[in-house]
């Protein structure tokens, strides 16, 4: 998936690696560091 941070619309990557899931602490880092959004506004993003 591919998301523009709205402050300085930077182009953040998540990866998808098939059966891998993303683990919490870095889901969370890129949804409010890299993304600065929380975590409301990315669920209203998928």
């Amino acid at each position: 998936m591919t998301f523009i941070n709205k402050n300085n619309h930077q182009k953040i990557i998540v990866p998808d690696h098939g059966s891998e899931k993303i683990g919490f602490g870095l889901l969370n880092k890129i949804i409010k560091k890299d993304l600065g959004i929380t975590r409301e506004e990315f669920l209203e993003l998928l």
